[in-house]
């Protein structure tokens, strides 16, 4: 049986037509939603570990999108996009986005090594060390009022009693600075730290940038260092942004910046 001009040519332009319908899974108003654009936004659902890829999460996907586009028409019809503070956020939020893109890129082409890693977990056992002390201290602004808080304790005063008139955010803790490395306090600090035996207060004020400080050891233990594997991850970060940063303050160097 042969087919009429006009019946063949309709059967061609349902055949050419069907696979082109099918890569939308909707139109609102005439605008289409394609099918791709369904796919993509379910990846990110369940990259984000909210949900499996199934029917149902796809049947919601779609439902968001065809709401998305009934109001983003709406909006366009009311000219909202044409204002200037919309325009400036829609400038902002690409910016953001491509920036991110160059960034995420970046990092695929310059990916931190596991070795690099391990240097950075070693150079930071190195500078913790092996110990941790508990320390309180009392920050005052003067060399003077802080020998005569020395010479307070050496007469009986308590430590934490005095310690409220620190000018330092322990001061309602009586001083207390918990359990740290050396490493974290400033050089002078930490010097005069590691020297007192334990329960020892320091005979002579510790001048530091911020001002004057009564310091004494409450104890000293050995410090606590998670595995490598434990903190790989942030290690991996850690090393990322720093690589962001260079990245970025190479360009600035080079850019014309008036």
């Amino acid at each position: 049986m042969m087919l009429k001009p006009a019946r063949l040519l309709l059967a061609l332009t349902a055949m050419v037509a069907a696979p082109v319908f099918a890569q939308n899974v909707a139109t609102v108003n005439g605008k289409p939603i394609p099918a791709a654009k369904v796919d993509q936004l379910v990846k990110q659902v369940v990259a984000q570990g909210k949900a499996t890829d199934s029917p149902q999460l796809r049947e919601q996907v779609k439902r968001e999108l065809i709401g998305r586009e009934v109001l983003i028409q709406e909006a366009d019809k009311l000219g909202l996009g044409a204002r200037p503070d919309v325009k400036a956020a829609i400038d902002n939020a690409r910016q953001s986005i491509v920036i991110n893109a160059m960034r995420a890129d970046y990092l695929k082409k310059n990916p931190v090594t596991d070795a690099a890693i391990k240097a950075e977990y070693d150079r930071y056992k190195s500078q913790v060390g092996d110990k941790e002390y508990h320390a309180r201290h009392i920050l005052v602004d003067s060399e003077q009022q802080a020998k005569d808080i020395i010479a307070k304790l050496k007469g009986g005063a308590k430590f934490e009693e005095l310690a409220k008139q620190s000018k330092d955010g322990s001061a309602n803790n009586g001083g207390d600075l918990d359990w740290a490395s050396p490493a974290t306090y400033v050089p002078e600090f930490s010097k005069a730290l590691v020297a007192l035996p334990k329960g020892g207060i320091t005979e002579t004020p510790v001048k530091t940038q911020f001002g004057w400080h009564v310091i004494k050891l409450e104890d000293v233990r050995q410090a606590k260092i998670p595995p490598l594997e434990e903190v790989k991850g942030q290690i991996a970060e850690a090393l990322q942004q720093r690589q962001l940063a260079q990245f970025q303050d190479g360009l600035m160097k080079k850019a014309k910046i008036q």
